[in-house]
């Protein structure tokens, strides 16, 4: 079986880790930025209102986060848009785009905790499913969760009989590779297909999206797994590194049981999308993104409505979004445009 087969089946399977209600923080496998801070949301609302009073979206715009998982993403900005802009949640729609059926059940009732009937949350089950003529897309890491090839000059991972082994790389992927111009690390194969499936479904759309990687290729392998907050190198859990260097654990032991991710390579991610005829409008550190976003203008809302010690436990929280030693520099925001002139 090629790696990408068996990472989907890991990740999205009948038992895969994503089908199942995942706990994400303290109590869970990692943390992210939305399980971090309000503030995170908070930044990315402000933006789509400034994205709304450029001119570039219109009021009556629909509003859609993929991958929500709980829902809190846009809970958090459907809040502050509320405190910044109220009159827009009568006129924007929001939507959800979210496969399983557990996870689709679990953000209506939260939103229902949340909102009362004040809030309408429409779901769709996949982007091909979703039409409408201009959008404010949002996600948070999603990219790192795509399937993956696995690629070592002319070969590729495969995983047969709890074993994993390199061996010679099919025409479809020897041709990305090429493409692509990787020679070693992850390629993944998904990024083009989505972005088609993007650029057909709105006229006109701004997505913001975040995740770890960098733009400049690495030419090594960043495959991991996160199980309780412990990281293991995927190669570390198998009989390709020499025995110093392995962990106790079979990566067998964490099949669908926990997650498993790698860094996003923005280069290959810009590509796919540029190829489907979207526009790249903005990319930058985490940190840089949500200040750029008014992060700042946030926190001088904040102080004025708060204690001393409630402001300073928040700015605690916002410290690890923001700081480069945390999520700060790690983490990267891509924005995708379609209909600019």
């Amino acid at each position: 079986m090629k790696f990408s087969a068996y990472m989907q089946e890991w990740l999205y399977g009948n038992e895969g880790y994503y089908r199942n209600v995942r706990t994400i923080g303290k109590e869970g496998d990692f943390y992210t930025a939305v399980s971090t801070s309000m503030f995170f949301g908070g930044s990315i609302a402000k933006r789509l209102i400034s994205t709304i009073e450029s001119g570039f979206l219109s009021p009556s715009c629909h509003v859609v986060e993929i991958g929500a998982h709980k829902g809190y993403l846009l809970a958090d900005m459907i809040q502050f848009i509320y405190t910044l802009k109220p009159e827009l949640l009568k006129t924007l729609t929001f939507v959800i785009v979210e496969p399983f059926v557990a996870n689709q059940t679990m953000q209506k009732n939260y939103f229902k905790e949340a909102f009362g009937d004040a809030i309408n949350l429409l779901h769709v089950k996949c982007l091909e499913e979703f039409t409408c003529k201009e959008a404010f897309f949002v996600a948070n890491e999603i990219f790192d969760a795509f399937s993956c090839e696995l690629i070592n000059e002319n070969q590729m991972l495969f995983i047969e009989n709890g074993k994993a082994f390199f061996a010679s790389m099919d025409d479809e992927t020897t041709t990305k590779a090429k493409e692509y111009g990787i020679t070693k690390g992850e390629l993944c194969l998904g990024y083009e297909p989505f972005a088609n499936t993007m650029a057909h479904c709105c006229e006109r759309f701004e997505f913001v999206t975040f995740d770890y990687g960098d733009k400049e290729e690495r030419n090594d392998f960043s495959l991991r797994i996160y199980a309780n907050h412990q990281v293991y190198p995927f190669f570390a859990l198998t009989d390709l590194v020499e025995e110093k260097l392995r962990e106790t654990n079979d990566f067998n032991t964490f099949f669908e049981n926990s997650d498993i991710t790698y860094d996003v390579n923005f280069s290959h991610l810009f590509y796919a999308f540029e190829k489907s005829g979207l526009h790249v409008h903005a990319y930058s550190t985490q940190m840089k993104a949500l200040v750029d976003f008014g992060l700042t203008e946030l926190l001088e809302l904040l102080a004025q409505k708060v204690s001393a010690k409630q402001y300073e436990q928040e700015l605690n929280r916002i410290k690890t979004l923001i700081d480069p030693s945390f999520m700060g520099e790690r983490f990267k925001m891509a924005c995708f445009r379609k209909g600019e002139a």
